[in-house]
């Protein structure tokens, strides 16, 4: 592909505009610093970006110096996908769990606590909620990063948390549109596709969305699915049907639309990051999400130097670029007028202690599900903790700390643990306890055959094992105790561990 020179024309600064691209590294790179000062106007950041608060507050003030408009955005959504706290398990327990407790001010409250961390960080964009409805089980992607499996309930907590999250001046982005919530494949490796008719959609994957326009939602995340009851030839991200046709025409909105990750296989591996890019603007998007894995100077030259050739041979209108440009800067421009009226209101809680800043935990509290627990006695001997541990989406990453054991090890000091996957897992975990209380911690059991063969060895054996459900609990509970968080988050663990332990 020709290479473009470097410079201030207008059509090379609008297609760097739309790119949202990611970096290595806890400091700007000087590649990244000299395309803000050429017109790139967004960035996204992701767990390898970020060591401290501190340092992250110092990396977004050092992109400022370089462009203070610019939008600082990230995959935040508390629960098993955290950024923030991407090394220890997140401090905010994530949508499911949310939508178990299904308290619509506590969701408001959590999503605004988050959001004023991201804003004392200087993120200002956040890529969240996920507004999909998890309608089927086997989902492999979004599971718990749904609120739930019915509509109504999914639509009135999504409004929720872009209210809360928007009012300490975080931009949401609502995802993914027009829903991920009934498919079987997971995006990051193929292209799913949902078979729903219309007015099924109609009913439950868009109702969600619509909520959240008017809620305000500040941006709007594409999918990358087939959908062939609105569009039977391109993905939601490359159709003109789905994004200006429906979402723009049908539904109203008038914000940001940005892509899901261009390099997904859904898209990286049939068009192409190129292609998909131009044909992406083309159809209604205005900002290419792209960094979760390619994260170099080269990928965003790549993608301008498309969106600029397809200009000039006129595969792409020039007036389209221009408007999705101009939609990238108003945001900024919101973003930052929301980010001075949230500072001049001041806190509404003490910023240490107090309800606000446990308000994650007062939700993994309330989010448990807790059955066998009239016959139980709390345990004060240190257990063996045999967590089953499924291969991760790459959404959620294997980064993330996850379980009980870290917590029970507090409550209890000398607890064990062991992660076991496969076959021989149940026998392993048997052989492992060496006669300690077992504690089994599972992850989606429903979805993973072995699994439920493990916990079936284990409680052979062993019936007066106590089983944490740390997924959907689609499966029936069993053990001597069953505790269900609805997701992983570090502290869903800790509110699990508090009631083995008695805490």
């Amino acid at each position: 592909m020709t290479t473009f020179a470097s410079g201030t024309d207008t059509l090379t600064r609008d297609a760097l505009t739309v790119l949202q691209p990611g970096f290595t590294g806890t400091t700007a790179p000087d590649w990244l610093l000299r395309r803000l000062g050429e017109g790139l106007a967004s960035v996204g950041l992701f767990g390898r970006n970020i060591a401290t608060a501190e340092q992250l507050a110092s990396l977004t003030a050092q992109l400022r110096a370089e462009r203070d408009d610019i939008l600082v955005a990230i995959d935040e959504e508390g629960g098993d996908v955290t950024r923030l706290e991407v090394r220890t398990g997140s401090s905010f327990p994530g949508n499911h769990a949310l939508g178990a407790v299904d308290d619509v001010d506590l969701t408001r409250q959590v999503a605004r606590e988050l959001g004023r961390r991201l804003a004392a960080c200087g993120v200002n964009l956040n890529w969240a909620p996920s507004a999909d409805v998890n309608s089927n089980p086997s989902n492999p992607v979004i599971g718990v990063r749904s609120f739930g499996a019915d509509t109504g309930l999914v639509a009135r907590h999504t409004a929720a948390y872009v209210t809360g999250l928007q009012s300490v001046g975080v931009a949401a982005c609502t995802k993914h549109f027009p829903g991920h919530g009934d498919t079987a494949v997971d995006s990051h490796h193929a292209l799913p596709r949902i078979d729903a008719d219309l007015p099924v959609l109609e009913e439950r994957e868009l109702a969600p969305f619509r909520a959240a326009i008017a809620a305000g939602s500040r941006a709007v995340m594409s999918a990358h699915i087939l959908v062939p009851s609105l569009d039977p030839d391109h993905p939601a991200t490359l159709s003109a049907r789905i994004l200006t046709g429906l979402l723009r025409g049908e539904l109203g909105y008038d914000g940001l639309i940005v892509t899901d990750g261009m390099e997904m296989q859904a898209i990286a591996g049939t068009y192409g990051i190129e292609r998909g890019s131009v044909l992406a603007i083309a159809a209604g998007a205005d900002a290419i999400c792209v960094g979760g894995g390619l994260a170099d100077d080269e990928t965003v030259r790549r993608l301008r130097d498309a969106l600029v050739t397809a200009v000039r041979s006129g595969d792409l209108p020039e007036e389209r670029l221009a408007d999705a440009a101009q939609r990238v800067r108003a945001l900024a421009k919101w973003a930052a007028n929301a980010a001075t009226a949230a500072a001049a209101d001041g806190p509404d809680a003490p910023s240490d202690g107090g309800v606000r800043t446990d308000v994650g935990l007062v939700a993994a509290r309330r989010a448990l599900t807790v059955t066998g627990a009239a016959d139980f006695v709390p345990l004060t001997e240190p257990p063996y903790v045999a967590a089953f541990t499924p291969t991760a989406n790459i959404a959620v990453g294997d980064e993330t700390p996850w379980g009980v054991a870290a917590e029970l090890l507090r409550l209890l000091p000398g607890t064990t643990t062991g992660s076991l996957t496969g076959d021989d897992a149940g026998r392993t975990a048997l052989a492992e306890s060496a006669g300690r209380r077992v504690v089994a911690v599972v992850r989606d059991e429903h979805r993973h055959p072995w699994m439920a063969n493990a916990l079936d060895t284990l409680l052979a054996a062993r019936p007066d094992t106590i089983v944490v459900e740390m997924g959907i609990p689609q499966a029936t509970p069993r053990g001597a105790l069953h505790i269900a968080t609805h997701g992983a988050a570090r502290v869903c663990g800790l509110a699990a561990a508090e009631v083995i332990a008695g805490a």
